[in-house]
């Protein structure tokens, strides 16, 4: 039985770049109580609250951003600065890793000082997938860096390797562009 629930939650782990979670486990019918027992067992490590990683699967260079939209409760999205910097649109360098949350969602987890939480409800067209972990569109993250305070010269940067990329339609650049220059 437990080779069984170890095999499904490994397919899981397969698409999340090693990890699991107690809402993975019980949208498979798994007790949660059997994630303790494989990680007393070493086949799974406790990661943060609700999420475990199978330490036979590598550790790649999207770990820390899967492993933050998890912390959030899998209502976590890359965001701000992370997104910017994962779709290569200008040399911004962020110290912590942007996810957004929807507007009310509190999360209460130890963990949070790794991530600059931001609340802002988003719409499904606002979201997509990068390696498998949701991040906001190019668009939106140039949107919200307008609205955090990055740089204009970034900006501008991103505005024009996203239109060279065609991750931005003419008009959304010219919108962006004239947002940028109003900016105080």
């Amino acid at each position: 039985m437990a080779g069984r629930i170890q095999a499904k939650l490994w397919e899981v782990a397969l698409d999340q770049h090693g990890y699991v979670t107690s809402a993975d486990a019980r949208a498979l019918g798994i007790n949660v109580v059997e994630l303790g027992k494989l990680a007393y067992r070493r086949q799974l490590e406790r990661v943060g609250y609700g999420v475990y990683r199978f330490p036979q699967l590598p550790v790649d260079e999207f770990d820390a951003h899967m492993l933050a939209t998890l912390w959030a409760g899998s209502r976590g999205v890359l965001s701000h600065d992370t997104a910017l910097e994962l779709y290569e649109l200008c040399d911004i360098n962020p110290d912590k890793i942007h996810i957004t949350v929807p507007g009310r969602y509190q999360p209460r987890r130890r963990g949070g000082e790794l991530y600059v939480v931001h609340r802002e409800d988003l719409g499904s067209e606002q979201v997509r997938r990068f390696e498998n972990i949701p991040i906001v569109t190019a668009i939106t993250a140039i949107d919200q860096g307008i609205r955090s305070g990055v740089p204009s010269y970034l900006l501008r940067q991103a505005v024009q390797a996203a239109r060279t990329r065609g991750l931005v339609p003419r008009e959304a650049e010219a919108d962006l562009v004239r947002r940028i220059e109003e900016r105080p």
